[in-house]
């Protein structure tokens, strides 16, 4: 489910997406360009570091505005009910062992690990895709095989 000119989000991360968008414009393109004009009246720009280190800020803020504004051109939401498989936007719940970890599916640029959001483009989000209730899945992981049973959908 992967494709360069879509962008699979969820509902709330079109929404994160858009707030950061704003700031980047209206907060943080201003302060940086403030630094960038306090710095040259320093003198000398060729040996001046915090000009260079302004000008590579705004060189990393406009590259986040431009990925930010193609994102949210080519977003599309995600329903998070699929039928009882997991899919983009499921939560689910998965059991190794006795230890039982929730997730939920999300595209590739809303994954947080800590946040127990995975990729469908990982490797675990991968081996979850379109798998239903009670499905036992192995995943590969550094440490070896890992036998997982899919215990809830939400």
């Amino acid at each position: 489910m992967s494709n360069p000119n879509v962008t699979y989000v969820s509902a709330s991360g079109l929404v994160d997406m858009k707030a950061e968008l704003i700031d980047r414009i209206k907060n943080i393109r201003p302060v940086i360009t403030t630094k960038i004009g306090d710095a040259k009246e320093l003198g000398d720009i060729s040996e001046n570091f915090e000009y260079h280190d302004a000008k590579e800020q705004q060189a990393q803020n406009e590259m986040r505005i431009v990925d930010l504004t193609h994102m949210i051109s080519t977003a599309v939401i995600v329903d998070d009910k699929i039928g009882g498989m997991v899919g983009l936007g499921s939560k689910f719940t998965v059991k190794a062992g006795s230890i039982e970890r929730a997730y939920q599916m999300v595209g590739e640029n809303e994954a947080n690990p800590m946040e127990a959001k995975i990729s469908n483009l990982s490797p675990l989000g991968a081996a979850f895709m379109n798998r239903s209730l009670g499905d036992k899945v192995e995943v590969t992981t550094p440490t070896g095989v890992v036998a997982y049973e899919i215990v809830a959908i939400a």
